[in-house]
């Protein structure tokens, strides 16, 4: 696959100390009672505080059965570190939202085969037109001419598991 050649990556990442310490306010900040660990019903507070949505109850779930079962709770360093994978998810999400809508120059929301032609001529130029329609057909699933961002994220994230 061209993703997967192509080596789509996040950077790596690393808190910031005023966003370390902002995290670890906010896990003070809904650990009720000083219990040193967040219940489910904490966490969820934690998250709307920090990403602006509540998490669904699947999301919970998972963190919830993630958590080691001796403690009633999310620890200190276990929230951090979920944080910090949100977090990465979050930025790396942003960079590929970047790069579709500096290949949607027309803001439509979706790609068409002539959008993929002038970005790829630009940024890639000694690319044969062969390649980018190939790469466009690998995108565009449904096969309808179309590649929304949807498709594009999927594409991008494809590439990075499969290296």
């Amino acid at each position: 696959m061209f993703f997967s050649e192509a080596g789509a990556r996040p950077r790596t990442w690393e808190a910031s100390p005023s966003e370390h310490r902002k995290w670890v306010e906010v896990f003070k900040a809904c650990d009720e009672d000083n219990k040193g660990y967040l219940s489910r019903e904490d966490f969820k507070v934690a998250v709307v505080m920090l990403f602006g949505y509540k998490p669904s109850k699947i999301e919970a779930d998972s963190i919830m059965s993630s958590v080691n079962p001796n403690t009633s709770g999310i620890l200190l360093e276990e929230f951090l570190s979920i944080v910090r994978k949100k977090k990465e998810v979050q930025l790396h999400r942003n960079e590929i939202r970047h790069i579709f809508t500096a290949f949607d120059r027309h803001y439509r929301g979706y790609l068409t085969l002539e959008d993929f032609k002038k970005a790829f001529r630009q940024v890639a130029p000694k690319l044969s037109e062969r390649t980018v329609l190939d790469v466009f057909r690998e995108i565009d699933q449904d096969s309808d001419g179309l590649v929304s961002f949807k498709d594009f994220e999927y594409a991008m994230n494809y590439g990075q598991n499969e290296a």
